[in-house]
């Protein structure tokens, strides 16, 4: 287990839509620097970059001691939101088991690292929340916006208003 205090926490924003292996890397190579700084990060639970960083923050420390997940609902709301979407083909059903297994995992194995709000159901206005969540619980921002988009703009919008520190990298695929 990694005792040693979290010296930064950076939240990690992205695109769980779409992303290639050159967002994955840097992805990887970012959590990576982060947590072999003494660095912990904060994510959203979502697929795509939040998926990513977390399965790397997990290789680094995988007592879960550097990360954060915030939630906008329960785990249990959450999978069904997820498990819902994967049968109206939005996602795929690995997609949703995976990444539903793997906020499992964490909760299970240190469950002050994974954060439900109280939402119940998972709206723009409810994932914009969360966004609002994630960066209250940061120092700075990681940010892979892909496409432009929308939701990791407004992740970007609110650590710029707050003054925080923001990597952006974009990418067009």
């Amino acid at each position: 287990m990694n005792k040693t205090a979290v010296k930064t926490w950076t939240a990690i924003s992205g695109s769980w839509r779409t992303v290639n292996g050159a967002v994955e890397s840097d992805v990887r190579a970012t959590v990576a620097g982060i947590i072999t700084a003494g660095g912990g990060i904060v994510t959203g639970g979502a697929l795509g970059v939040d998926y990513i960083a977390t399965d790397e923050a997990l290789k680094h420390a995988p007592d879960a001691s550097r990360l954060k997940i915030i939630l906008p609902t329960s785990l249990s709301d959450y999978a069904n939101h997820y498990f819902k979407k994967a049968g109206e083909g939005v996602i795929t059903p690995q997609q949703a088991q995976s990444l539903i297994a793997q906020l499992r995992g964490v909760k299970d194995t240190n469950p002050a690292a994974l954060t439900e709000m109280h939402h119940t159901v998972c709206t723009p206005e409810t994932y914009y929340d969360r966004n609002t969540a994630v960066l209250a619980a940061a120092d700075n921002l990681a940010a892979f916006q892909v496409n432009g988009s929308a939701g990791t703009q407004d992740t970007i919008d609110k650590a710029q208003a707050r003054g925080m520190p923001v990597l952006h990298k974009k990418y067009i695929l």
